[in-house]
């Protein structure tokens, strides 16, 4: 009974204890909580204990006691540093973390850190020249050192592995001592113990290149274990990855360095399973909404491909890779060995099976620009190829394989084109595919078809005789620029349509991706016969008997011209620079038997089409615009024969300049009228209505000519004359013109014109006068005509249907009027009021 007492008493004195020690110790934490004292003391405990953990030595710059939410530390300025072999920067630095401690083992006397909480740290994972990274070596002392799991719930003497978790953190990538641009940021990170043999980490950050600028990469998760082994490579792992939402051009941009120009989200996901030494990896990719980065249109394409393979860190190589894309009812298939690149170790056989031809135009229609909608394809592609290289054997680069297309067929009802159904073979050689020779035209008829393409570009060669039309119409169907007008006639052509997978970039595509997609080049020749279409806004066709087409890289240049338009045979030679956009610098020389102007305005300007009266209510479709309006050509131009009217003007010759809509003449010369003509012509199309102004001087001109023209023989003799005249052009010019005529002329003659002592008509010596032509009349400013007898003044007007009112006035002399028509003048003599008035006028 005492024992029990003596028991009982020896427990309340033992509780009582204990109610007393945990009060003393709640009252120094609180006082701890409230003060928040340093603990310098256990700055060196801490970092013993950091550095047992982690395998590496830590520093510290200061340390805090921290109560709540657990008891702990706050560090500032945690240091963890790497291996001397890895480089003098440390490991991991973090400016700060919280530790907190493990409860169990301050009440053995111990300091053990559970977790760790790292802000804004930056990790640097280093490779060495010796391909080890920094890591392995703290992944082998971990599973040589029994540390205790991280969640471990009993006591024991073995310190337990923390829990350490980064947010906000910054992952940099090392190989030696140089630092590399490829970085993770945004870094949430979490490192723990699983078991007594494993460890887990879990990881979400987004890359980023610090060289360059990229908003849209997606993000990257990581997730995996690991356990214990004797050496890294043996080490048993399982990790998967998902690297989501990226931009295709930006991931691009991110691994090369350049933005090759391709859209669309592209999603990642890899399982890697075993050991360093003999990985086995499986991953899925999928690009959704593939395309160039200038193409908006069309459907949405998603491209996927599943791959397996076994990767070995020894030999740093995958072998047994299988990789396969599905394409509707085929199936595109990727099997051999690779090494990681720059090793210059692989053997790799692509297989196509049955893979359809719309397919490959689905793909085309996102890669390439300009291709109709409309556009559609038959037949289906199959094949193998294989490529080899062994640096270590001494094997060089050697790819080789065969294929078709069969039953291919390409149709766009907008372009009124077709293509086949053909086969197409195909064979890999020499670094490059060759495909063909196919006919491009109907049965056996047409141009031969033939090319090659690596990993560069392409080079495609159409040789043979070809219908002209057709071959723009097949042209326009794959997307190569070709005028839209209607095209008939043939021509013996040898031509190379060449390209660069990513060529030199316009500056618009520079501001945006850095890189360039260049379009297709073609030279080479033809030889035109019998070439018959229409240029857009002319009034007549253009028929090319015969010319030679040069296709140069920098320049078109059309030589032995024999062609007709507007009434006129022409020749000569037509050049222009390539590349430069709608207004390209057009040169010529062409030489003509004869030009009607007439002709000429009509062709082009023809004016609206006329239609049936029924069809006097619908809407007009809105036109194109004319070719000649786009156009800015300079050139000469000769002629044996211009007529103007009822005038003929022989040999004539102008520099020519047609500028948007505004032509300019010069150096317009010509004989006219017995004489020579030197002027210059402008005409302003841009403007409504167009307006037309010209100035020149003839020289030596027959009269009698410009009287025959006019189809009455009312004057005759030699002049001299300039002007300078504008008005509203082409039509109506003369009723709307305004100007000013000069005119000295000799041994002049006017038949129909009868005064007193010249009964065979009017003569004179000396004639000169000058009028302004304004409203569709002549207004005689001031003339002088030395007739035999006297000299008269005239003055008065004519107008252009040739109704005269014209005084004749001489000093001391009798005075005329000349009125009536030009055929039929009538004479008066001037009554005596009549003369006071008119030499009132005069004076």
């Amino acid at each position: 009974m005492k024992t029990l007492e003596a028991r009982s008493e020896g427990s309340v004195r033992i509780f009582s204890s204990k109610r007393r020690v945990i009060a003393v110790v709640g009252v120094v934490l609180l006082l701890l909580f409230l003060l928040r004292p340093g603990a310098s003391r256990l700055k060196s405990r801490i970092i013993l204990s950091i550095s047992a953990s982690v395998g590496r030595p830590v520093d510290i710059g200061s340390v805090h006691i921290q109560m709540l939410p657990r008891p702990g530390f706050d560090l500032e300025n945690l240091v963890v540093y790497d291996d001397p072999a890895f480089g003098a920067e440390p490991m991991l630095r973090a400016s700060e973390v919280t530790a907190a401690l493990r409860l169990t083992s301050l009440l053995r006397g111990r300091l053990e850190i559970a977790r760790l909480d790292l802000t804004e740290p930056s990790l640097n994972l280093v490779h060495s020249d010796e391909g080890r990274w920094n890591l392995e070596a703290l992944l082998e002392r971990a599973a040589h050192i029994p540390l205790a799991p991280t969640a471990k719930t009993t006591s024991e003497p073995r310190p337990g592995f923390p829990y350490i978790e980064a947010t906000s953190g910054r992952i940099n990538f090392k190989s030696g001592q140089e630092k590399r641009p490829l970085a993770l940021t945004n870094a949430d990170f979490s490192l723990w113990q699983d078991s007594e043999n494993a460890w887990g980490v879990r990881l979400k950050a987004q890359p980023v290149r610090t060289d360059l600028n990229l908003n849209d990469i997606g993000m990257l998760q990581v997730s995996g274990t690991w356990q214990r082994a004797q050496a890294f490579r043996d080490t048993p792992m399982q990790f998967t990855l998902e690297w989501s939402r990226a931009q295709l051009g930006q991931l691009t941009k991110f691994f090369t360095g350049n933005d090759k120009g391709w859209r669309g989200a592209v999603d990642v996901n890899a399982a890697v399973s075993g050991s360093p030494a003999k990985l086995r990896t499986s991953g899925s990719a999928s690009i959704e909404d593939f395309r160039r980065y200038d193409i908006t249109s069309g459907k949405s394409l998603r491209l996927t491909a599943n791959c397996d393979a076994e990767y070995s860190s020894l030999t740093h190589e995958f072998h047994e890779m299988l990789c396969s894309a599905p394409v509707a009812q085929g199936l595109i298939t990727l099997t051999g060995d690779v090494g990681l690149p720059g090793s210059h170790r692989f053997a790799i056989l692509l297989k196509a099976e049955n893979v359809p031809a719309s397919g490959l135009v689905a793909l085309a229609e996102r890669a390439k620009k300009n291709l109709p909608d409309d556009l559609t394809a038959e037949g289906a592609l199959s094949g193998s190829f294989s490529i080899q290289e062994d640096a270590s054997r001494e094997l060089r680069f050697r790819p080789e394989g065969r294929g078709a297309i069969e039953r291919f067929r390409l149709t766009s009802t907008a372009n009124k084109a077709e293509f086949g159904p053909a086969t197409l073979p195909f064979a890999l050689a020499d670094e490059q595919i060759a495909f063909g020779p196919v006919t491009t035209g109907s049965g056996h008829a047409g141009p031969t078809l033939r090319g090659s393409a690596n990993h560069t570009g392409y080079n495609v060669n159409l040789s043979g005789d070809a219908d002209v039309g057709r071959i723009l119409r097949l042209a326009r169907m794959i997307g190569i620029p070709a005028i839209t007008t209607t095209a008939e006639g043939t021509a013996l052509v040898d031509l190379q349509i060449a390209g660069t997978w990513a060529g030199q970039a316009q500056p618009s595509l520079m501001n945006a991706t850095g890189s360039g997609l260049a379009g297709p080049q073609v030279t080479g020749t033809a030889k035109l016969r019998d070439l018959r279409f229409t240029p857009r806004g002319t009034g007549g066709s253009l028929d090319i008997a015969t010319a030679e087409l040069q296709l140069l890289p920098d320049k078109v240049r059309v030589t032995k011209l024999n062609t007709k338009a507007a009434g006129t045979n022409w020749t000569g030679w037509i050049e222009m620079p390539r590349g430069c956009g709608i207004l390209c610098p057009v040169h010529f020389s062409l030489a003509a038997n004869q030009i009607v102007l007439s002709q000429i305005a009509l062709w082009a300007n023809p004016g609206p089409k006329k239609q049936p009266w029924y069809r006097v209510l619908d809407a007009e479709s809105p036109a194109g615009p004319s070719v000649l309006a786009s156009l800015h050509a300079s050139g000469h131009i000769t002629a044996d024969r211009l007529l103007i009217r009822n005038a003929t003007a022989t040999h004539a010759s102008a520099n020519v300049t047609l500028s948007r809509g505004s032509l300019k003449i010069s150096a317009l010369e010509a004989d006219f009228f017995g004489g020579r003509h030197r002027g210059e012509w402008q005409a302003d199309f841009d403007v409504k209505p167009a307006v037309c102004k010209g100035s020149g001087k003839f020289a030596d001109v027959a009269l009698a000519e410009i009287a025959e023209a006019m189809n009455d023989d009312w004057m005759a003799g030699t002049a001299n004359a300039s002007y300078e005249i504008s008005g509203k052009c082409p039509g109506g010019f003369w009723q709307s013109a305004e100007g000013t005529v000069r005119v000295e002329g000799s041994d002049v003659s006017f038949p129909h014109i009868s005064i007193a002592g010249h009964a065979q008509g009017l003569s004179a010596a000396r004639f000169s006068g000058q009028a302004d032509l304004h409203d569709a009349t002549i207004d005689i400013k001031s003339g002088s005509l030395e007739a035999p007898d006297a000299t008269y003044a005239l003055h008065g007007t004519a107008t252009l249907t040739r109704e005269l009112d014209i005084q004749l006035i001489r000093n001391g002399g009798a005075n005329y009027t000349v009125s009536g028509t030009l055929a039929e003048p009538r004479v008066d003599p001037v009554t005596s009021a009549e003369q006071a008035r008119l030499k009132t006028e005069t004076k």
